[in-house]
């Protein structure tokens, strides 16, 4: 039985290296399509009410629309946000010159150095090459994009027949197993955009609010990014606290008004995160937190930005297929967050 338990480990973890390197070497292939996977998803109900009304072209070409509109409409709120507090900080350059001067200043008085290392790692060279490797990201994007919609297309087309073909070529056990677990990771995929998307409000709101009342510019800014980014769980909160954070401390004089902004604009992330969006998914969306970090961190170094959005996803779908397999069933039961307590007698 120890033996067998060895050998299950050892294959999931082997299975998993592969997997993780295919992903790395195909991202350009692979990337897009898992993200495509996850926007058919989402839009399938669309597409499916509306063909039942108008012929299928004219439901895709109406769907597409709406989901374009909708990334559009993201993309747009983040390039807002971010471009006017940019703008800000470039404008304020100066002034977080002379607290770098300071806090360097202060190091050298306790004996630590750190102006010879700054100056050969992050010189002027350094800067632009940062810079080319961020337009050449951003002229990568387009073509990301323009490839998941690509997909997206071609996949709202297929369903139909995919669900066809699965009932014709499979065994009856089979098929019902494959398709009852895609119909129930669609409908988690629903239910954590659903659930992300009123946790994000939230946080917006909250931030906004406290930015305005805690006397920092761009509170309505701060809300905005804070709502975009609160979709990529974990890396997203931590820099929506992050920036507000760098604004104050060319705001304020003391140092305890900052770490003060940077603890509440935490908290705010905590609550929402670790105790409201859990008690609105509820089992629906149950995980091991564990297993979200090392998601969000895996694919994020696997696929950069869009990893991190489509991390907790892939980890969804793994564990609901796993749940309709005998076989896998222990990796969703491991995984699948903390199990519901039993009542207790005579309590």
């Amino acid at each position: 039985m120890r033996s067998d338990t060895v050998i299950t480990a050892s294959t999931v973890t082997l299975v998993s290296v592969a997997v993780g390197f295919v992903a790395y070497q195909a991202d350009v292939v692979l990337a897009p399509l898992t993200l495509g996977l996850f926007i058919i998803a989402i839009v399938w109900p669309l597409q499916n009410a509306l063909q039942k009304r108008v012929p299928a072209l004219l439901a895709l070409a109406i769907t597409m629309v709406a989901t374009v509109a909708t990334i559009v409409i993201f993309t747009s709120l983040a390039v807002w946000g971010f471009g006017r507090v940019g703008h800000s900080i470039v404008t304020d350059s100066m002034r977080y010159q002379a607290i770098y001067a300071q806090f360097v200043n202060w190091l050298d008085e306790h004996g630590i150095s750190i102006a010879g290392l700054w100056a050969e790692h992050f010189n002027v060279g350094w800067l632009l090459r940062r810079a080319q490797a961020i337009t050449g990201r951003l002229n990568g994007t387009l073509s990301f994009w323009l490839i998941t919609l690509l997909y997206v297309i071609l996949g709202l087309m297929e369903v139909d027949s995919l669900q066809r073909n699965a009932k014709a070529f499979l065994s009856p056990e089979s098929s019902r197993a494959l398709l009852a677990a895609s119909a129930e990771t669609t409908r988690k995929f629903r239910k954590y955009m659903e659930v992300r998307t009123l946790m994000s409000l939230a946080t917006g709101a909250l931030v906004g609010i406290f930015a305005w009342g805690a006397g920092l510019p761009f509170a309505l800014e701060w809300g905005v990014i804070a709502f975009v980014l609160n979709y990529i769980p974990f890396i997203g909160p931590f820099v929506a606290t992050l920036f507000p954070t760098l604004l104050a401390m060319t705001q304020f004089d003391s140092w305890q008004a900052v770490v003060a902004i940077f603890a509440s604009l935490n908290v705010i992330q905590f609550v929402i995160g670790s105790y409201l969006e859990p008690l609105v998914s509820g089992r629906v969306l149950a995980i091991s937190p564990s297993l979200v970090l090392l998601s969000v961190f895996f694919w994020t170094w696997i696929w950069g930005l869009y990893g991190a959005f489509i991390g907790v996803p892939i980890a969804l779908a793994i564990l609901t297929f796993c749940a309709h397999y005998p076989s896998s069933r222990w990796i969703a039961d491991l995984f699948g967050g903390s199990a519901p307590q039993e009542s207790t007698k005579g309590s």
